[in-house]
């Protein structure tokens, strides 16, 4: 066994294997992978070895397709088989809104240039004859997906890897880490130790663990999870190729063939946790029992929806663990406070999206950046809030809801509510209907007096859609309250702070007692931040940004490296806020401050440290709604009585309080873009209109390069706002947009302009096409509905009740 080398890779599953050949791709030869047992012994050998490109969150989708089209690749230089049946995938629709998420997904399909149309329940029975079509009223069907074997396919990546170099050692078991000074690893085994610079955890079933290695806890956790395999079903017999995978909604089913028979398997609505607290050490090419008169109900359902399958004798059942985040998706990339430690695990589509996890994860470890927006699958979506405690409540709901509908207006209850401001009673108590961002409860909009404060999941307009409207109208008519404690804070102190922020971002940092927007760029110029900063002094700073990327901010900040004069702290939970806004707004605040808060004396971005009634605060001119606003900022332990007091002083005013659902419609009125759904780190400056408030005079700062050549050549795309000629739906996201029946662009949020009675939405299109009244098409849900691009606010486009 080698005793250093440039990157160790713990585990030998499918993700593992894919990591070892990525990184010896790029020219990493010099990395080891280490197995404890034998390659495939954890989850993959016992997978169904499914693959599609089927997913809601489009650039995941991506990499999913790349994973496919790898196969051949590796097949031809490794000479191992994967086993390919690349017979496509049918999805079953049983409800309008099943069917109506079948056609998001088809329209996403355009942009993405995969092959995908919605067919008729007669065209689905031709591709899988075991189908009832009577219990379902309509399918999607996709060119890609299939099925392949896991063992070969994990095979194939690693004599591929060993081709270029790379090494594996089996029956090789970690028993410990030790981090060096310089940032490098000590990797010792029950044979010896390794130096390495890098470590990778593909540790699949014992991520966790390994993760404890180095000190972090990792929030995943095992699910058991059962699939069937038939004997021989006559209606398969002499068919000239095999039924298409199908995925059943309604009976929360897949399926597909395996030789003459079937292979189904469900994700229950009571699912077992395997191993909760640690996984066995020796635990290796094993199953777990099976448990059929729990599942019984599940899979009856099943043979009621494909008769022909419970005609069948069964086979053999299969029941194994696979381990899941509490969304579902993958943990991928680096942790904040661990230098070169990776993590590449809770990967359950592995067949499915292990090739693309490991392109973006060599390209992460080579260039500093995964080359794409990954920001769904980044390890740094969780924080602190996913505890142990968290993650075993949250994996079982996601896993039985895995082949369920995610409504874009769905909030789901586990493990909720956690984290709570010191105002969360007095907004359930005024009607709030709460959502999670980061584990913090938010208001989503208010219940009035009499209405439940329930909301129907939906596709399209729901019961929510008129009060929404009422608090939108009433933010511009006389002054509205939204609670801002769930935005991402931080706080920047020390002699060095100025300098290390002119690197840091692209912006000029504001002065003492300003405030400035500031987008974020990396290396490659592209937006990893779209934040505020504000300086309360000349070595003092508070920066504001996504709640959601609290802990993706700080490890760019821990990644800029930040010297010994520099302090940079989360303000998450030190500081509370609350967003005033409308054109009554400056005649409440004035009756709770000192300070002159006329339009001469105190302007857009400037800012005050003053009492706001009891509370000391910190007093900011800004907002995301577009009217005169104010945005204040003080400790939890003054901010109820904070939000009492500008509860009193609003009602003779007209104040209304309004949630997230209606801040998302004033900001498109106003054609504000926001991080995370608009700007992500696939875009630029320039695309994003961001390039306005890119200092380009500055000698250095982190992406400089990049924006120059972008602003010497044009960007290629550009975002725009759309108003959408629509009837009872707006978009949700990521659909495509068309020109002259092809796909040039795509939405990336959208919202109902309630106070200008018009659909918006969002999106990137060619920069050449991106003029003011130029006609798009936009697919929403399987209609065509012309867009036409505004690029004048369409509501007070010269920004006079902004700056009034």
């Amino acid at each position: 066994m080698k005793t250093s080398a440039r990157a160790v890779i713990i585990g030998g599953g499918v993700v593992g294997a894919s990591a070892l050949y990525h990184l010896a791709k790029i020219g990493w030869t010099d990395v080891t992978l280490l197995e404890k047992s034998e390659l495939t012994s954890g989850s993959t050998w016992h997978a169904a070895g499914g693959m599609h490109t089927f997913n809601g969150e489009a650039n995941i989708s991506r990499l999913q397709k790349y994973t496919i089209d790898l196969y051949r690749e590796i097949e031809a230089l490794s000479g191992q088989s994967c086993g390919l049946h690349p017979n496509g995938g049918l999805m079953l629709a049983a409800t309008q809104g099943e069917l109506d998420s079948l056609k998001l997904i088809c329209s996403r399909a355009r942009y993405l240039g995969m092959e995908t149309e919605m067919i008729s329940l007669e065209e689905a029975l031709r591709l899988n004859p075991l189908i009832d079509p009577s219990y379902f009223i309509g399918a999607l069907w996709r060119a890609d997906g299939g099925h392949c074997d896991p063992s070969g396919t994990t095979h194939a990546y690693v004599k591929a890897a060993r081709r270029l170099g790379a090494s594996v050692e089996r029956f090789t078991r970690v028993v410990s880490l030790a981090q060096r000074r310089d940032g490098s690893w000590d990797v010792v085994t029950d044979k010896g130790s390794i130096h390495a610079e890098h470590v990778v955890n593909c540790a699949g079933l014992w991520a966790r663990e390994v993760g404890q290695l180095a000190g972090i806890e990792l929030p995943v956790l095992a699910m058991e999870h059962h699939y069937l395999i038939t004997e021989d079903i006559p209606e398969l017999a002499g068919r000239a190729q095999e039924i298409v995978n199908t995925t059943d909604y309604a009976g929360e089913i897949y399926m597909r063939q395996e030789r003459g028979g079937a292979l189904i398997g469900t994700y229950e609505p009571h699912g077992i946790p395997w191993s909760p607290v640690k996984t066995p050490d020796d635990f290796s090419m094993q199953l777990l029992p099976d448990d059929f008169e729990r599942l019984a109900p599940c899979f009856e359902v099943g043979f009621r929806h494909f008769p022909a399958l419970g005609r069948a004798g069964i086979r053999k059942a299969i029941n194994g663990p696979f381990t899941f985040a509490p969304d579902g998706n993958p943990l991928v990339g680096p942790i904040r406070g661990l230098r070169n430690y990776w993590v590449a695990c809770a990967v359950m589509a592995g067949f499915s999206q292990g090739g693309g996890i490991g392109l973006v994860l060599s390209r992460w470890m080579a260039n500093g950046d995964p080359g794409q927006d990954i920001l769904s699958m980044d390890v740094a979506r969780f924080g602190a809030f996913a505890t142990p405690k968290y993650t075993s409540i949250k994996v079982p709901e996601n896993y039985s809801r895995r082949f369920r509908l995610a409504y874009p207006n769905e909030e789901l209850p586990a493990a909720r509510p956690v984290r709570r401001s010191p105002i969360y009673d007095r907004l359930l108590a005024a009607g709030a209907v709460m959502g999670a961002n980061f584990g913090l409860e938010h208001a989503l909009w208010f219940a009035p007096p009499g209405v439940a404060p329930t909301e129907t999941p939906t596709y399209r307009r729901s019961e929510a859609f008129p009060i929404v409207g009422e608090e939108c109208r009433a933010v511009r008519a006389t002054v509205g309250l939204y609670e801002t404690t769930n935005y991402g804070k931080y706080e920047v102190t020390g002699r060095g702070a100025r300098a290390w922020l002119e690197r840091v971002f692209a912006s000029r940092i504001p002065n003492p007692k300003r405030l400035g927007l500031a987008p974020m760029l990396n290396a490659a110029g592209r937006i990893v931040g779209d934040l505020s900063i504000a300086c309360l002094e000349q070595d003092r700073y508070l920066i504001v940004g996504s709640g959601f990327a609290e802990e993706f901010h700080l490890r760019w900040f821990w990644a800029s490296d930040p010297p010994p004069d520099v302090f940079v702290r989360s303000a998450a939970s030190t500081l509370c806020g609350v967003s005033v806004a409308g054109p009554n707004s400056r005649e409440l605040l004035q009756g709770l401050v000192r300070v002159d808060l006329s339009a001469a004396a105190f302007k857009l971005f400037h800012l005050v440290e003053t009492a706001v009634g009891f509370a000391p605060a910190i007093l900011t001119r800004a907002g995301f709604t577009g009217e005169l606003g104010y945005e204040i900022w003080t400790t939890p332990d003054y901010f109820a009585t904070l939000y009492d007091e500008l509860c009193d002083a609003g009602r003779p005013l007209g104040l209304v309080r309004f949630g997230g659902r209606a801040l998302s419609s004033l900001r498109l009125e106003k054609g504000y873009g926001s991080f995370n759904k608009d700007f992500r780190p696939d875009y630029t400056p320039g695309e994003t209109g961001l390039d306005r408030f890119v200092d380009f005079n500055k000698p250095d700062f982190c992406g400089r390069a990049a924006a120059l050549a972008e602003r010497a050549a044009g960007p290629k795309r550009r975002f725009v706002v759309m108003e959408v000629l629509g009837e009872d739906a707006d978009v949700v996201g990521y659909e495509s947009i068309l020109k002259d029946g092809a796909a040039v662009g795509y939405v990336t949020s959208g919202a109902y302009g309630h106070c200008i009675a018009k659909s918006l939405a969002a999106g990137y299109v060619p920069a050449a096409l991106a003029r003011d009244g130029e006609r798009f098409e936009i697919d929403i849900l399987g209609e065509m509905r012309t867009a036409i691009v505004r690029l004048e606010a369409l509501h007070d486009p010269q920004g006079r009740r902004l700056r009034g």
